[in-house]
């Protein structure tokens, strides 16, 4: 692993004993990790010291182990460094490193837990939120792109991205919040309740909800309903309360922005069914649905493969398999993109119905209890849709990733069905 080397590159030449150590360590941390695109710093404590793993295009990466006697000093100079109280280990806090303070200079979220040896801090990098400023800056492939930028010029409906942690959610959600107030100028009223607020969007009227107050997701969904906004987002649907308050927004005529937890896009209408949404109310209330997965791209240095043990079933001949070198820091792997799917409400219609189109009256709470969504999914890319399935085929094709990554990102040990594009039909973009 190439990264222990670059962050002893990094470290200053001082004894740990030196009153100066915590703070330049922690500095050459801050600045190591960022240089090596970290999104994420782990300091787990243990018997034998202080871990240190940086989260690198997505997975943890382990880098260094600190002293027994150092790790809690760095532990204690991130906790001043983000204004979080240093006397108190024994409950979790969470702050931010102000700016100016982070020698990177990038914005910086901290939190703290309490383990049995001491506490666990992880540090949020946001150094990519600039680069995905706008939806065209995301990389999703052409033709979702223009649908998904389409969907946000309706006036009202549910419009959700959806995946699991760490499958960029929120980061599209931002970016669809900027292009709509770069392409409304003020024209439209913008709102947002978030837990928490991660990003600022200038033009956003951005709230933050307080449990502890009484101010929680419904309640607040509910008194910005009598705020006249034309478009909510809400940082997360997470509960039956959430999904009723905002299915009644996108039906009074406002445009709900929203992510959600799902596989994929079939899965989010299983989902929202679970959460006790009138099924009748899905065709006219679904404007899209969003899924995606970040898949970390191959590095130059990967080579071409025709082992199974490479293609691990994907029905390709020859693949590329991650190799590792300086340039990657040995991960074999230099940055992601994101792997998508779009359901819109035409997919919706074809998906709901299967071989005809059934009224309202059909689309009842007992049919739709017994649809098999994945039978559905299947249906669908049959009649061309592309799933995330079709489109990693295609990136897999194309070399840009790995048969184990897309395996990792799409948390299968077989490939999905993918008939469709195994006889060498390729998704639009």
């Amino acid at each position: 692993m190439e990264l222990t080397p670059f962050f002893q590159h990094a470290l200053p030449a001082l004894r740990e004993s030196d009153p100066q150590a915590a703070t330049q360590i922690v500095d050459a941390v801050l600045r190591s990790a960022q240089e090596a695109r970290a999104s994420d710093i782990h300091l787990v404590p243990g018997p034998l010291g202080l871990a240190m793993h940086w989260r690198i295009d997505g997975v943890l990466q382990p880098v260094w182990t600190f002293g027994p006697e150092l790790g809690p000093r760095l532990t204690t100079r991130l906790k001043v460094l983000s204004h979080l109280l240093t006397y108190r280990t024994d409950v979790p806090q969470e702050g931010r490193i102000v700016a100016g303070a982070d020698p990177t200079g990038v914005e910086t979220r901290v939190s703290s837990f309490p383990t049995l040896h001491g506490e666990k801090v992880v540090v949020r990098l946001f150094q990519q939120a600039a680069r995905h400023r706008l939806v065209a800056d995301l990389g999703l492939p052409p033709d979702i792109e223009h649908d998904f930028r389409g969907l946000l010029d309706r006036v009202s409906g549910l419009l959700l991205i959806v995946g699991p942690a760490g499958s960029g959610k929120t980061t599209t959600a931002y970016a669809a919040l900027r292009e709509l107030v770069e392409h409304t100028a003020g024209q439209r009223s913008l709102v947002s309740l978030e837990d928490p607020i991660e990003v600022e969007v200038p033009g956003v009227a951005q709230s933050q909800v307080n449990s502890a107050a009484g101010f929680d997701l419904v309640t607040g969904l509910r008194s910005l309903m009598r705020q006249d906004p034309e478009v909510i987002s809400i940082g997360e649907i997470r509960d039956a309360a959430t999904a009723q308050v905002a299915v009644q927004a996108a039906l009074t005529g406002h445009l709900v922005l929203s992510t959600f937890h799902a596989h994929n896009a079939h899965g989010a209408l299983q989902r929202l069914h679970d959460l006790e949404i009138e099924p009748g109310l899905l065709r006219g209330l679904v404007r899209g649905i969003l899924a995606q997965r970040l898949l970390r791209r191959l590095c130059h240095c990967g080579v071409a493969s025709s082992a199974p043990a490479d293609r691990l079933g994907w029905p390709v001949e020859n693949c590329r398999r991650p190799v590792g070198c300086p340039d990657c820091l040995g991960t074999g792997y230099h940055g992601r993109f994101p792997l998508a799917e779009l359901l819109t409400e035409h997919d919706l219609q074809a998906s709901a119905s299967g071989p005809r189109t059934l009224s309202n009256q059909e689309l009842s709470a007992r049919h739709l209890a017994d649809w098999d969504w994945a039978a559905r999914e299947q249906a669908a890319v049959e009649r061309g849709w592309a799933s995330l399935a079709v489109r990693g085929l295609s990136a897999l094709r194309e070399g840009r990733t790995s048969a184990v990554e897309l395996h990792r990102a799409l948390g299968s040990t077989t490939p999905p069905p993918i008939r469709a594009a195994a006889s060498g039909a390729q998704p639009p973009g």
